[in-house]
């Protein structure tokens, strides 16, 4: 893309199509890479250690904390999740596009920290219903789960204003399509 390396926080409600989206983002450009987030919750399914999250402890990660060695943090549905600074430093000194798959607070943290080198994309999904039927479909949690994830939908949405760009994610296609377009822009003028 560019000399110079920024990140890209992609947040969007729990089942708004974050992963799906980065995925496909991924494979577009050699330059782009993800930076695997450190986090204290259960693996899910097939995850794997080191691929889809660095799962720790409880004392690890509270250690990676109070030694500042995490872009931001948060407690999201009582578990910890954190971004790891070293790597993040050095792709950002290489020229890449480094991704973060953040809630709201830790991308509004982000921002706070690194001004025009953060570009903050919220993923809306079209409908509160959808949302609801998207979580549903996955399987992966209770019901009871899913209602803590909902209640979370609306400060969400109010913190996804704050971001630089809104993307509704209708047309998974589509919607990677208007965000490497802002990416694309957002690379020039920087």
């Amino acid at each position: 893309m560019g000399e110079k390396g920024f990140l890209v926080v992609i947040s969007a409600p729990s089942g708004g199509g974050k992963t799906t989206l980065l995925n496909n983002l991924l494979k577009l450009d050699g330059d782009f890479v993800y930076s695997i987030s450190a986090t204290t919750r259960d693996k899910r399914g097939r995850e794997v250690q080191g691929r889809d999250y660095h799962f720790l402890t409880a004392a690890e990660f509270k250690k990676m904390k109070d030694d500042e060695q995490l872009v931001e943090w948060a407690e999201v549905h009582g578990k910890y999740y954190g971004t790891p600074l070293k790597p993040v430093l050095q792709w950002l000194d290489t020229g890449k596009v480094v991704f973060l798959d953040l809630d709201v607070d830790g991308g509004v943290q982000v921002k706070q920290k690194f001004g025009d080198d953060a570009l903050l994309i919220f993923v809306k999904p079209p409908t509160y219903e959808s949302l609801k039927e998207r979580l549903k479909s996955r399987n992966t949690e209770t019901s009871q789960q899913i209602e803590k994830r909902l209640s979370r939908y609306p400060k969400e949405m109010k913190k996804g204003h704050q971001y630089d760009h809104q993307v509704v994610n209708e047309d998974i296609e589509k919607a990677t399509k208007e965000i490497l377009s802002i990416i694309k822009k957002h690379s020039k003028d920087i």
